[in-house]
């Protein structure tokens, strides 16, 4: 057998990596040592400041606003929780209280603010011992319309009772396919304790808006509305005024449901009588205006209308959508100030 010539050797091909990937691979294999030794100066700025897995796609990171432009019909409250903040922190970064007043067009900033220049930061308050878990006695599964009250109420126990088993606030939402703890009778406040003595304040409202809240409420139950046309009239209001009684509006519009003299629902010194403006939303056969104006309980088949529907039958306004974004929070405000 004739031997054939060798083959000359073939030179091997060199992988050029991209400097990050290399840059990742020699941190990947190097293990402890490669934590003490610098990477090449090109591939600085693309390694990550911490490991990751080999493969994994880097996240790009979407920076957070740091200014909001308010819309009609916003709350410092929903402005927060939109962006993931407490409402206090909010307040805060742009110099306000519980009874300030935003309006469409101004910007809020969602950046806390530094603290002053030569001042240290507030020691943290000392945290209280948890009290020892109260006993559960079941569970509930929230359904469509359900309020933590409504379900503590059922249940013969408080409300406080019912958020203190389930790490909820006043604030918080419940959801519908949510289960929620149902502590023992007698666990925290005696049931009812809270109703009987009339909460402050309600979720997401300062005073003077859960006080006008009140008024509603209290003329609805006096008229007879029954509780979807009272958190109907709840959620118009927020719409129109954030739940105030403002001395300005869009055109002459004033007052809690933002009523202009010029289209008959009173003098501008009617409209800002809480009273008499909220029986004229209402109305019906007591309608101060008489034939002048029609309210909800004057709309034929309003019950069985959508909520924005309703509101918008009497309200006419020129952004009927935005009724619907406070059914929820409207029924919820009924259930703890009504």
């Amino acid at each position: 057998m004739r031997r054939l010539p060798a083959l000359p050797a073939r030179p091997r091909a060199r992988t050029v990596w991209p400097a990050a990937v290399a840059g990742s691979i020699a941190l990947a294999l190097a293990g402890e040592n490669a934590a003490h030794a610098a990477p090449p100066a090109s591939a600085l700025s693309a390694v990550p400041p911490s490991p990751r897995t080999l493969g994994a796609p880097a996240l790009a990171t979407v920076p957070a606003p740091v200014s909001y432009t308010v819309q009609p019909g916003d709350t410092v409250w929903a402005i927060a929780r939109a962006h993931g903040l407490d409402t206090a922190t909010v307040l805060s970064a742009n110099g306000l209280d519980g009874r300030s007043i935003i309006r469409p067009g101004q910007v809020l900033s969602l950046v806390p603010s530094p603290p002053a220049a030569g001042t240290s930061p507030a020691p943290a308050s000392p945290v209280p011992a948890s009290p020892a878990p109260a006993p559960m006695v079941g569970t509930h599964e929230v359904r469509p319309g359900d309020t933590v009250s409504a379900i503590a109420s059922a249940n013969g126990v408080s409300t406080d009772a019912v958020l203190a088993a389930n790490g909820l606030t006043r604030s918080s939402i419940i959801h519908p396919g949510e289960t929620l703890q149902i502590p023992a009778a007698g666990s925290g406040a005696a049931a009812g304790s809270v109703a009987s003595a009339g909460p402050a304040t309600a979720p997401g409202l300062d005073a003077e808006q859960s006080d006008n809240a009140r008024l509603i409420i209290r003329i609805g139950r006096e008229l007879g509305v029954s509780d979807r046309g009272i958190a109907i009239a709840l959620g118009t209001a927020m719409q129109e005024s954030w739940l105030r009684n403002l001395d300005w509006g869009d055109r002459d519009s004033l007052g809690l449901f933002q009523q202009r003299p010029s289209s008959g629902w009173g003098s501008p010194e009617q409209i800002l009588d809480r009273e008499r403006s909220t029986r004229v939303f209402y109305a019906g056969a007591a309608d101060p205006n008489g034939s002048a104006t029609r309210g909800l309980l004057d709309i034929p088949g309003w019950e069985s209308m959508a909520f924005a529907d309703a509101a918008q039958a009497v309200q006419i306004s020129a952004y009927p959508d935005r009724y619907a974004q406070w059914e929820s929070p409207a029924t919820m405000w009924l259930a703890v100030l009504g």
